[in-house]
Order: C-alpha cells, then structure tokens, then sequence
C-alpha cells in the first residue's frame, strides 16, 4: 500500500525484477553466502502466509562438511534406486496436458547440457548432479507435520518456498526448488537428526549462479494466463 492509502496500479520496478528474473538455476559456484545475508532471507521467508498462522514449516539449512557428507549418502542410495518416499511423485500420473509440460522440460533441459536421447549414462550423470546439489554451498530441506491430507500444510511450505526464493533472488542469490530430494527423506532425516514426527516435502539447492555452466541459459517460459486464469464479473 502507497503511504496515502492507495494501492499501486503497478509493482515497483524492484518487485517486478525480481519475480520476472527469478528462475530455477541447476549450476552454482561453490562460494558460501554470509551467515549473516542468509539469516536475512530467513527471516523474510518467515513472513510467508500460512493457513491460521501455524507457520509448519520446519527447515533444515545444510552446508559446509555435512552437505558433502549427505551428498555422498545420496549418490550411493540414488545408485541403488534405495528411494524412501514420504510423498508420492511419479509425472506419469499427471493428466494432460500436465504431463505433456513435464516432458517437454524435460527434454529442452537435456537439449541444453548437449545431451542426447539415446544417451543413458550422460542422462544418469545429469540426473545424479540433482543428489551433487548441482555444486550449489547450501542446501534446503523443507519438512511438515502430517495434518490431515497434508495439502493444506503442504500449501504453506510452498508459499514459503517462493518466498525464501524471491527473497535469495532480490539479494542476487539464485535457487532450485528439487523435487527429487524428497526421495531420500530417511537417510535425511537420520544425517540431521530430524524427527520421525517430519515429513520431507523437498529441497533447495542455492547459491550464486555459475554464469558459465551450459545450464546458465536455460530457461522455461509460462503460458499465457488465458489458459490458466478465469474471469468471473
């Protein structure tokens, strides 16, 4: 809100930056972000909305000699395909045209690190950089008290998420929000001492942004908002 009252017709031009330019970055520099910028961000992510104020989210930050340590636990159990899911997650249960999107990503990001269809031990390296952290200093782990279905928690760790994000890209940090972490939810919780009581939702890879890495030019696009958006007046 303006100090008159108003609200703004427009975002400000920071605001509008950093949302437009924020994207999911799979290729860091090793250098750490300042103990004191990061706790920052936290604290911003903090203000992120949550269903009655629970604020549920419990987030493990990761670095340093311990994120190397879990990195080679998860490089050996993704090796044996030793997944131990809390959430389910398969893309060939989305309907389309969701499952269409998610191929199509798929295929462009392979096409952009030059690796070829047929190519499965390139594929399989690719996919182990995600368990590599993709070289990033810090990682994020973002855990949620069962309640219910979980979906509304599940919301809140979302916000919460893009929140942390936009908050790391204003400063000029970048994120990747995977997925594919939550796969590991047991040995992570037993390398970080996290509570049985947690459920592992996913992670977050983040860091400064490896401008030189053949991952640094890529980049999704969204669809209109005609195909996703309704108006009702």
């Amino acid at each position: 809100m303006s100090g008159s009252g108003q609200a703004m017709s427009s975002p400000s031009p920071a605001f509008h930056d950093v949302v437009r330019s924020r994207h999911s970055v799979r290729a860091f520099l090793p250098s750490p972000i300042p103990r004191d910028v990061l706790k920052s961000v936290l604290e911003e992510a903090q203000c992120a909305p949550s269903n009655c104020n629970t604020q549920p989210w419990n987030v493990q930050i990761v670095g340093g000699d311990t994120l190397k340590a879990l990195s080679a636990t998860l490089v050996e159990e993704l090796g044996k395909e030793n997944y131990t899911f809390d959430f389910s997650f398969d893309t060939r249960d989305y309907p389309e045209p969701y499952r269409q999107r998610a191929a199509e990503q798929g295929g462009r990001y392979y096409q952009a690190l030059g690796v070829a269809r047929g190519d499965t031990l390139s594929r399989a390296e690719v996919v182990e950089r995600n368990v590599r952290f993709f070289g990033a200093p810090h990682a994020a782990f973002l855990f949620l008290p069962p309640v219910g279905d979980n979906v509304r928690v599940a919301a809140d760790l979302g916000m919460y998420a893009q929140t942390f994000l936009l908050a790391l890209a204003a400063r000029g940090y970048a994120g990747v929000p995977q997925t594919i972490l939550g796969f590991f939810a047991e040995p992570i919780r037993q390398a970080l001492g996290v509570s049985s009581d947690f459920k592992l939702l996913f992670g977050i890879s983040f860091g400064m942004a490896d401008g030189s890495h053949a991952a640094s030019g890529y980049r999704e696009h969204r669809i209109p908002i005609e195909q996703s958006v309704a108006w009702h007046e």
